[in-house]
């Protein structure tokens, strides 16, 4: 073991329940996966493709859902030759398998009791075709990601649904998900061009394929001759054909797609029909080519309140008659609980108990158009009986882009917000279903009744321009009472949906397990018949995803239940969704936010000093807290604003000795000479080859701590001049702050022009902006270098020295403060304030801090004159620039400078988080794995950004020469024929 070694018990959970739970993971699960299943796929895949550890199978066994199930295995196959090896060895040893990609799935379909197959993290990529007509998705691409690409087409996908940013394409695909516009003709069934499926005997189907039929003949004669009698057999009998063909007016996911039967003409046809909606229970959707819809950019949206539910619903028919693309419903519940996301009024959380919103848009292809449908929608508005309860409330239209992306995330923020809200220990079920439209205010006021019989208090939304709703339920799994009473619930809810209003019982989350018992309820036996025939015909081994779209067990939907147990208050609104999952550096190396969460409140589950809780604990270190980058962009993406970088900060001060924390307190007392410490240790670096410091590095770290020992890259740069420009305080515009990286380290390889200071006092004076940098800037620092390590004392001293220096540079705020580091921006603007004194925060609140890249694209650029620009630019916003919100100021920066500038889809965080690529360098390799690959497809003039940590890591990532966009408009508006 190295020194300074952090002792794992460190993190062990101080405040537990008094019982350990009675789902908790067993001792005789310890070791993880058994032999020779262990054994076995090593041999078949390698190490790198098979997780085995009780620390990845837990994590594995959580999603989206209110269900956990403890995998034995976990495979991530990247070809569809293996996974056919997967099913093969599946079926020659009696195994069972299931596919999981983004783990969003609400009812438990994406969770297996023995091989669970990772389909996300090899399975990602957009191939554009037709001019965006068409697209070819890899199963692992997110429906953001995917929509992102078509957009420089004017092209979308036709499912829409609210967790885009997480969910992917073939989990999409698979549940027939639609979201808020698709009803029944944008969704996956109606816009599925072809698809590549393998099925669970290995064979490879390619739907598009011109000799398809004849290929699947040859492979699989019974299956084909099996389809082609069911096809028959229903066809035959015509009361049969119109329940199926009526069925499918209404959205519906309850089961398997039978009307692919009457649409299928070919075995190939039919089985395209039946993969979409199957829920991994047929195949593995290897590669999907969907028809894309046009990309309709003008829009009108509207929120509009009504005193109750039935009112809103009554109102719905008007809007659809109108032209409305969607019209979501809010009751109250749901507009109270999403005051927690950021941009939603504050005063929602006063609105009337019975409150109910209309969320209405209107989408044309051009004004004309748009007019019209705003005539129409107008005209609707004296019809309503409408309310204004609090302040915020406008009940008008809209096209500011702005308000109505913050309706929007609101609306989507559903599930997370009313399930952050729930009480603290309790278990979140989330349902929909669908009713006839014109019955859609009947459905609600029963809805209602319902609930509240069963003493439920749940929120309602949905797409109600469908007559889809949506409802939450909370109770704690671990009580038997309350597992009855939502077992009651259930019963009933079921009854009344089929009997009362011959609705859906899923209307686009998919049969899932907690369905599966009231399937032959929905479809009647005959029709639930042909769906156990159609599954035993494809898959007749019963390989795949077994009880979760058929299960005779009428209590199916009550095992496996979760409890909740809770955990830091940081992160116990969590309800596991993994929307924060995308946009993780670590997501493909270790372990995801949600996944840090998981693997926490599996320990609070543990008995004290258990052997899967000690197992845990060994591996928590590395995977969970040393590997995060701390970048918070988790927060950003969370509805809630939960912030898991922040907790696994707080463990590494947990962690640290009394020792250690006095070390790094020295550090920032004495930053002035750790400072020019640092600076020299680079120039002399600098001299020696890059091979040896790699290689010394790397025996050291072996010897020390790996956290605590960086390790030389080729890519850290030379050190920076050690004189700062000459600026003067006289008639300066705005103070600036060369921030101590840019200080330490110099410019990139073989960069002859001014260093970045010199770069940002030109462009400011030729902008007629000057700035002026004080003399005592050497020593000072924005404190994230000890944030990010959680030294909370180090952090206190140099937060309050940088905010009292600040201060009495401006002039006690007087002048703004530029700072040339964007994470530098985000430590003084926004990190240090929870460690400053009482006095301290007052002079924060006087200071105006910016950054760099506001400061030269708001301030200099209007004022400068463009004298030359490069060919082509690719940029890389830093998680900083997202917290910030400054990306735009990026790209008005580099399309000033170049004639084409690429923002890569795949973009994120690149991990480096200050040094923490020098400690792992796995991360950021990890995290910059696909945003390299775009970038390198071809060569780029300029490659910028504005954070040197992260253009080194970049550099690292990608081997090319990224550099601030400071620097390239600095050149390009350079007077003389230079640059």
């Amino acid at each position: 073991m190295p020194l300074l070694e952090p002792d794992p018990g460190a993190l062990r959970p101080d405040v537990r329940p008094e019982d350990a739970s009675s789902d908790r993971v067993t001792d005789a699960s310890a070791g993880g996966t058994p032999e020779p299943l262990r054994s076995d796929l090593l041999a078949l895949l390698g190490p790198e493709k098979v997780l085995t550890h009780i620390s990845d199978l837990v994590r594995y066994a959580s999603d989206a859902s209110p269900y956990r199930f403890l995998p034995r295995v976990v495979v991530l196959p990247g070809t569809t030759a293996e996974v056919a090896s997967v099913l093969a060895y599946a079926r020659e040893h009696g195994r069972q398998v299931v596919f999981r990609a983004a783990g969003t799935s609400l009812n438990g379909q994406a969770q297996g009791e023995d091989i669970l197959v990772d389909v996300r993290r090899h399975w990602v990529g957009v191939e554009v075709l037709d001019e965006g007509r068409r697209a070819r998705i890899a199963p692992g691409t997110t429906i953001l990601r995917a929509n992102t690409t078509l957009a420089r087409h004017g092209r979308v996908l036709g499912p829409d649904p609210a967790s885009a940013v997480a969910c992917t394409v073939g989990g999409v695909v698979a549940n027939n998900a639609s979201g808020m516009t698709a009803g029944t003709t944008r969704n996956s069934y109606r816009t599925v061009a072809s698809l590549t499926v393998v099925l669970p005997t290995g064979t490879v189907v390619d739907t598009a394929a011109p000799d398809a039929d004849e290929r699947l003949a040859a492979a699989e004669p019974e299956l084909c001759a099996g389809l082609l009698a069911l096809k028959r057999e229903i066809e035959d009998n015509a009361a049969l054909t119109a329940r199926i063909r009526a069925k499918y007016t209404l959205k519906n996911t309850n089961g398997y797609r039978l009307d692919a039967f009457l649409d299928g003409t070919t075995p190939v046809e039919i089985l395209r029909g039946l993969m979409v909606g199957s829920e991994g229970t047929f195949g593995f959707l290897s590669e999907i080519v969907f028809d894309t819809l046009p990309l309709d950019r003008e829009v009108l949206t509207g929120l509009f309140f009504f005193p109750s539910l039935p009112a809103a619903a009554a109102a719905v028919p008007l809007f659809n008659e109108a032209g409305a693309l969607a019209v979501e419903l809010m009751d109250g519940n749901t507009l109270r609980a999403s005051v927690q996301v950021e941009g939603v009024p504050a005063d929602w959380a006063h609105l009337p108990g019975t409150t109910t919103a209309l969320l209405v848009e209107f989408r044309a292809p051009d004004e004309e158009r748009l007019a019209a449908f705003e005539a129409a929608a107008e005209a609707v508005l004296p019809r309503l009986t409408l309310v204004a309860p609090v302040a915020s409330v406008t009940n008008t239209f809209t096209r500011d882009p702005g308000t109505i992306a913050s309706y929007w995330k609101a609306r989507k923020a559903f599930v997370t917000a009313v399930g952050g809200s729930r009480p603290s220990g309790t278990t979140l079920i989330t349902e929909d279903f669908a009713v006839p439209p014109d019955r859609l205010a009947e459905a609600c006021e029963a809805l209602l009744a319902l609930q509240t019989r069963h003493g439920f208090d749940a929120a309602v939304a949905g797409h109600a321009a469908h007559g889809n709703l949506h409802f939450l339920l909370a109770f704690d799994a671990g009580l038997p009472s309350d597992v009855a009473r939502y077992a009651a619930f259930m019963d009933a809810f079921c009854r009344m949906t089929v009997e009362r209003f011959d609705g859906s019982l899923k209307a686009e989350h998919a049969t899932g397990r907690n369905i599966a018992p009231f399937l032959e309820l929905e479809w009647g036996p005959r029709a639930t018949g042909l769906m156990w025939r159609t599954k035993q015909l494809i898959d007749p081994a019963g390989v795949l995803a077994p009880r979760i779209v058929l299960d005779r067990d009428p209590e199916a939907h009550l095992r496996g239940l979760k409890s909740v147990p809770t955990v830091e208050p940081v992160a116990d609104p969590c309800i596991e969704c993994g929307f924060c999952e995308p946009t993780c550096p670590s997501n493909d190396l270790t372990t995801t936010p949600r996944q840090r969460i998981v693997l926490r409140r599996e320990m609070m589950r543990q008995p004290s000093g258990s052997p899967v809780e000690a197992r845990l604990l060994e591996a928590y270190g590395h995977d969970a807290v040393d590997t995060c980058a701390g970048d918070s962009t988790c927060k950003l993406a969370c509805p809630v604003g939960i912030d898991t970088g922040a907790m696994m900060k707080a463990f590494r001060h947990q962690r640290h000795s009394a020792r250690e924390e006095r070390v790094a307190t020295l550090t920032a007392e004495h930053f002035r000479v750790v400072e020019a410490a640092a600076r020299l240790a680079v120039a002399a670096a600098a001299k020696i080859d890059d091979r040896l410091l790699s290689a010394l590095t790397r025996g050291l770290r072996k010897v020390v701590r790996p956290d605590l020992m960086p390790e030389w890259l080729p890519a850290v740069p030379g050190p920076a001049k050690h004189r700062l420009p000459h600026t003067s305080r006289l008639d300066a515009r705005a103070v600036y702050y060369p921030a101590c990286v840019n200080r330490i380290f110099g410019g990139p390889e073989g960069h002859t022009g001014p260093s970045l200071a010199e770069a940002v006092v030109a462009v400011s004076a030729r902008a007629g902006k000057p700035v002026w940098i004080p003399r005592d800037v050497r020593g000072t620092c924005c404190a994230t270098i000890w944030h990010s390590k959680g030294y909370e004392q180090a952090d206190a001293v140099m937060a309050n020295r940088i905010v009292e220096a600040a201060w009495g540079w401006t002039g006690g705020g007087q002048l703004p403060l530029v700072v040339d580091a964007s994470s530098c921006t985000l430590g003084i603007a926004h990190e240090v304030v929870p460690y400053l004194t009482p006095a301290n925060r007052e002079l924060h609140r006087e200071l105006t801090v910016v950054d760099s890249l506001v400061w030269a694209a708001e301030e200099l650029l209007p004022e400068l004159e463009i004298l030359r620009t490069v060919g082509s630019a690719v940029v890389h916003p830093t998680c900083s620039m997202e917290h910030l919100r400054d990306v735009p100021q990026l790209m008005a920066l580099a399309e000033a400078c170049a004639d084409e500038v690429l923002l890569p889809d795949s973009a994120r965080c690149c991990g480096f988080a200050g040094d923490r690529g020098l400690l792992h360098r796995e991360l950021t390799e990890s995290a910059t794995a696909r945003e390299a690959a775009e970038v390198t497809a071809r060569e780029w003039d300029a490659y910028l950004s504005a954070n040197r940590m992260c253009e080194i890591g970049m550099a690292h990532a990608t081997g090319r020469t990224y550099r601030s966009a400071l620097l390239e408009l600095e050149r390009a508006t350079r007077p003389g024929a230079g640059g």
